[in-house]
């Protein structure tokens, strides 16, 4: 797979998924105060872009800055409604997601499988909902303590993206995140070399379903435990092109530091 993952460059993604967290006047001084730190440190959102992921509640206000001061950052939804309209009560259409400009869903989440209980076919009609109104969907994938016990680091993973991937074409926009749910929030990260490993095996998923150039093409991110101490080595290995950060998103200096990791080990 190495021979795939670096024929086509990448742009990495760091993506900050604030959960549930932050009212919307937090998250528009968030934002402002995010925008300005990487650009007073002079990054370059070409190099890295940076997507955050607020709450429902919270995303016309992040819309509207964004738009406003013409912000280099991407924004987008924790979730989507398999359902584009109807009697479903508390759910997000991804046309009401489109209209507000998100770029993003994040998909399948752990929480969202093992809280409410979302099976893999419904992250596969969610993806299906999420394309439909070009939002990039960031599909997530990942394995318990005890699924890795029994069935090793990559077999529950690639599992649930072929499952996700059921109504996928070779035209569309995803983006894949590897979250080993014993590693989220722990404060313990999957090693680099495990990220890898997993990363690799789900790039091989890619290139069977949907072909050698969407494989090389997908970006293919880590999440669980994820800060600045520890981002560089994740994104030296070949198949990790970025990462999905959870609890240090909601450090706005610590957010940026992962960001910037090229420029604080030379990248």
């Amino acid at each position: 797979m190495a021979a795939v993952s670096s024929s086509v460059r990448r742009t990495p993604l760091i993506a900050g998924n604030w959960k549930m967290n932050l009212d919307h006047l937090q998250a528009i001084a968030f934002v402002q105060k995010l925008a300005w730190t990487l650009k007073d440190a002079g990054h370059d959102f070409n190099t890295v872009e940076v997507a955050v992921f607020p709450p429902f509640t919270d995303l016309r206000s992040v819309q509207t800055l964004v738009s406003a001061d013409k912000l280099p950052l991407a924004f987008g939804a924790q979730d989507v409604s398999e359902h584009e309209s109807g009697a479903y009560t508390g759910e997000i259409s991804a046309v009401f997601l489109s209209k507000l400009e998100c770029r993003y869903v994040i998909i399948g989440h752990s929480e969202r499988r093992t809280l409410h209980a979302e099976t893999d076919e419904q992250v596969a009609a969610k993806v299906a909902a999420a394309l439909a109104q070009n939002l990039s969907p960031i599909i997530c994938v990942g394995e318990t303590a005890e699924d890795l016990e029994q069935h090793g680091p990559s077999a529950i993973p690639v599992t649930q993206l072929r499952a996700a991937l059921a109504h996928v074409s070779t035209a569309a926009d995803i983006v894949v995140a590897y979250e080993p749910v014993w590693a989220i929030g722990s404060g313990q990260a999957a090693t680099p070399e495990q990220a890898e490993q997993v990363a690799a095996a789900l790039r091989a998923v890619l290139v069977d379903v949907l072909g050698e150039d969407v494989a090389a093409k997908t970006r293919i991110l880590y999440g669980g435990s994820v800060k600045s101490g520890n981002i560089a080595s994740f994104m030296r290995e070949p198949n990790v092109d970025g990462a999905l950060v959870g609890g240090a998103s909601l450090d706005v200096d610590e957010f940026a530091a992962i960001v910037r990791y090229q420029k604080h080990v030379g990248l």
